[in-house]
Order: C-alpha cells, then sequence, then structure tokens
C-alpha cells in the first residue's frame, strides 16, 4: 500500500471550506492556513519561554515565576504587554531603515519555514518537493537579520556580536545541510513529509535506528549543531553577556527586542521539529511490533506525537543551556572545521556505502 493511501494528504476543514464556499474557498483556505500559522507561533513562543524559565528554576532548585497567574503561567502574556508598549528607543547614529528591518527577518523566517512543517498526515500548509532546500534557504534570513541588526545599532559590541553570530551560524550551517543531506540520500526525498512516510514501521524504522549506528551519531550531531545554529549555550557567543552585554541586541527595545526574542525561541521548536522529522519518525506512533499495544499507539492522533517528541527535544536543548559552560570562539570554530564537517563528510561517504550493501533499509 503506497504512502498516499495509507496517509492522504487531507483536511477536514480545508474539505469542509471547499463544499460550502466552492467559489472562494481558494481564498479562504490559505488564509485559515497561514492565521494558523501566525497563532500557533504566537502560542509557541509564549508556551516556550515560560517552559525554559521553569526548567531553568528546577535545574537550579527554585520556583521560576509564580506571581502572574497559577504558578505563573500569565508570565509571558505579562512580559509581552510590557514590550508592546514599551518605548523603541533608536540609537545616535544608527541606519534607520535596517535598524527597524532586521528584527522582522529572523521572525519572518520562523513563519515561512513553519508552514512546511509537517505537524500530521493532515496537517501542513504546503509541502515543497524541495522542502529542505527551502528550509536550508529560508533560514539564510535569520543570520541576515542578526547581521544587520549588529551592524545597524553603530554600536562596536554589537557589531562584534552580529559577526560572531554571522560566522558561527554561517560555519554550523554547513554541518546541518551535511546532516540533512544524508537523510535525504537515504530516504530518496527532499519533501518534509515524505521524509517522515520513508519511516513507516516499527520505532526500528525510524532513521535514528535504521542506519545502524549511523543513525544515532548523526542525530547527536545534528544536536550540536543545531545548537550552535540557535546561538545557545555553550555556543552563545554572540550574545555572551559578561562580554558583550547583549550581542547584537543590546540596542534594541521594546517590540525590536521582542521579535528577536520570540524568533530564538520558536527557532528552537523548529529545530527540535526539524530532527523529529528527519530522526523520529515525525508524526508516526512507535510502533513495537505487538498488536494490542501498537492498536493503543495508532489511536492517538500524530500531530500529538509531532508535538511530545518535539517537546523531548526541546528539553535536551534547554539541558544543554544550563548544564555546560561557554566554549570559546577558537574552540567553537575547531569543533565546527576540525571535527564537525570532516566527520559529516565520512558520515555521508558511510550512508553511501550502507546504501549500496543494503544496510540502511
Amino acid at each position: 500500500m503506497s504512502a498516499e493511501t495509507l496517509y492522504p494528504l487531507q483536511n477536514g476543514i480545508g474539505n469542509m471550506v471547499r463544499s460550502l464556499f466552492p467559489e472562494s474557498a481558494f481564498f479562504i483556505n490559505p488564509t485559515l492556513g497561514l492565521v494558523s500559522v501566525v497563532i500557533l507561533v504566537s502560542v509557541l513562543a509564549a508556551f516556550l519561554i515560560l517552559l525554559e524559565r521553569k526548567v531553568v528554576a528546577h535545574f537550579q532548585v527554585r520556583l521560576g515565576p509564580m506571581r502572574v497567574g497559577y504558578h505563573g503561567i500569565l508570565q509571558p502574556l505579562a512580559d509581552g504587554l510590557k514590550l508592546l508598549f514599551k518605548e523603541i528607543l533608536k540609537p545616535k547614529g544608527a541606519d534607520s531603515f535596517i535598524f527597524y528591518l532586521a528584527p522582522m527577518l529572523p521572525l519572518t523566517a520562523t513563519f515561512l519555514i513553519m508552514v512546511i512543517m509537517p505537524f500530521d498526515h493532515h496537517l501542513q500548509l504546503a509541502d515543497p518537493a524541495g522542502g529542505v532546500l527551502y528550509v536550508l534557504g529560508v533560514s539564510g534570513l535569520t543570520v541576515l537579520g542578526i547581521l544587520l541588526g549588529g551592524w545597524s545599532s553603530n554600536n562596536k559590541l554589537s557589531l562584534l556580536g552580529a559577526m560572531r553570530a554571522g560566522a558561527q551560524m554561517i560555519s554550523f550551517e554547513i554541518s546541518l545541510a551535511l546532516i540533512m543531506l544524508l537523510i535525504v540520500m537515504l530516504s530518496g526525498t527532499a519533501s518534509l513529509r515524505e521524509i517522515v512516510l520513508s519511516q513507516q514501521g516499527l520505532i526500528f524504522d525510524w532513521w535514528i535506528f535504521k542506519l545502524p549506528f549511523l543513525g544515532i551519531l548523526s542525530f547527536i550531531m545534528y544536536l550540536v549543531a543545531s545548537t550552535a545554529e540557535l546561538n545557545r549555550t555553550p555556543f552563545d557567543l554572540a550574545e555572551a553577556e559578561s562580554e558583550l552585554t547583549a550581542g547584537y541586541h543590546t540596542e534594541y527595545s521594546g517590540m525590536g527586542f521582542a521579535m528577536f526574542f520570540f524568533a530564538e525561541f520558536v527557532n528552537m521548536f523548529i529545530s527540535a521539529g526539524l530532527a523529529t522529522t528527519f530522526f523520529l519518525g515525525g508524526f508516526l506512533p512507535p510502533l513495537i511490533g505487538i498488536s494490542f499495544v501498537d492498536g493503543l499507539l495508532n489511536a492517538i492522533p500524530g500531530f500529538l506525537w509531532f508535538f511530545g517528541k518535539t517537546f523531548f527535544v526541546v528539553f535536551i536543548y534547554m539541558w544543554f543551556r544550563w548544564t555546560f559552560p561557554r566554549l570559546r570562539v577558537d574552540q567553537l570554530m575547531s569543533l565546527e572545521w576540525k571535527m564537525l564537517l570532516p566527520a559529516n563528510l565520512l558520515l555521508l561517504m558511510m550512508g553511501a556505502v550502507f546504501m549500496v550493501l543494503g544496510w540502511a533499509g
């Protein structure tokens, strides 16, 4: 049975709109999809900010936000309202147009990537055939926004933070691209949805297990490279507080700072979602080959599996941040160019050998 037969790309709401408004469905459905993505990004940003503050609090044996709402659940809303009404200040000598444009670019990149994220077999706004290439191309907007923000601020610390971020993100993006290329080669497709469907079957058909030993190794290397791509500890040299105040967004306040801040957290979810898509079976349940258990696992909606796996990876990112000390710049670059890049090239060749010998599937 084909993948399309098992998981047809349909949506109940979209079908209802097409039946009720056949003439306007071509406009209503995309609008509903875009509004859904905007709401999802907004809710995710607020939830992830609260989640990280609670996680770090428990790591440090304290409570975290507790005052606004039950157990501090409304704290992100209070912070968002504060930033919304806070005055936006522009440094003297800053390039006004670029200064105000820069925070919009990383946030725009998050929306563009969320559009093609396969949350379930019927929950995906678009599924381009070259989805992996699309992700790599659109993610460049984040780097561009950071570079423009640091340069336009007319602040030497912001510029230094932006240059660090640009060098770091461009360097580690090479390793990320090679890891994604490995999965594209193994699955035979660059569509994110088809990559998920290539892992149908038992839990051992997920790419983290399907490629003997190399799958787990490539997953670990993805976590390291994506942590550096996100500028998170232990690779947060772009905004090292002890050296650069706040790095590239030092001069930003109000909604300008909020856009950088929200994009940072939603990008963490996107990186975790891509890890789920490439290695952990995406929205597929972890079947184990026992009929009764598999029936129960199949009864759980796919999007719940996707979000559960994704938040597991998000927790790993948070664990990294509040456990490891920050690396020096030279150590960071050595990690990429002397270790990760050669290892990824070797991994790609070994993956090709495994495919030729028939050990990869």
